[in-house]
């Protein structure tokens, strides 16, 4: 489990390819504190689990899964990458809940930057729209958001200085790919509101004035 908070952006300094898997090799500093073997980092958002490290760098295995539905597939040596280390617990949430399962990726349609903050359209496939709301959070590259707009095939954020020098996100360029996280409560809502129950629906809820 993690918060979205991004630690620290790392390095990717190298790639083994192992059929349509990956190994890579990262390049950081501040995650590796007391880390073991075994341990998740979030890495653009995907939940990593080390399989080996040095004094400034961590080896994770990229499945075949993991490959095809992240940006992880494109990933090249050199290319920088938000990392944040698994939450422990008593530890503050001050993004919200993210898992570090990607539900899909979406790509950059434009960058707008305004007086004080950077706005971002992602456009994003119509079954992971059915998850976002505005106001609501969602984690982009594994950075904890707030969607600022909804639109019919993309929603905007608004990127404030902070996140813009602590993350790559403002570094990507209009067609980049990103790696999407819906909220997970919201998923889990919309999960147990849109199926039959005994023939008790959200249609049914609402005819009969429970909702």
């Amino acid at each position: 489990m993690f918060t979205g908070l991004i630690e620290e952006i790392g390095t990717v300094e190298r790639i083994q390819s192992h059929g349509t898997s990956k190994q890579l090799s990262i390049h950081c500093d501040k995650v590796l504190d007391a880390v073991s073997m075994g341990d998740s980092i979030a890495t653009n958002g995907v939940c990593l689990t080390v399989s080996d490290f040095t004094k400034n760098a961590f080896t994770a295995d990229v499945m075949v899964e993991t490959v095809t539905k992240t940006n992880l597939s494109s990933i090249k040596i050199g290319d920088k990458v938000n990392l944040e280390r698994a939450l422990r617990v008593g530890d503050r949430l001050g993004g919200h809940f993210v898992s570090g399962h990607i539900d899909g990726t979406g790509k950059i349609r434009s960058v707008r930057r305004l007086e004080h903050d950077i706005l971002i359209k992602i456009s994003c496939p119509d079954d992971l729209l059915s998850f976002i709301v505005e106001k609501g959070s969602i984690a982009i590259d594994g950075i904890s958001l707030t969607v600022a707009n909804l639109g019919r095939d993309y929603f905007t954020v608004s990127i404030i200085p902070t996140t813009s020098s602590d993350t790559t996100l403002t570094s990507r360029n209009v067609g980049d790919v990103v790696n999407l996280e819906c909220d997970m409560i919201g998923k889990y809502i919309y999960k147990f509101t849109n199926r039959d129950t005994q023939g008790v629906t959200l249609d049914l809820l609402k005819e009969n004035g429970f909702i």
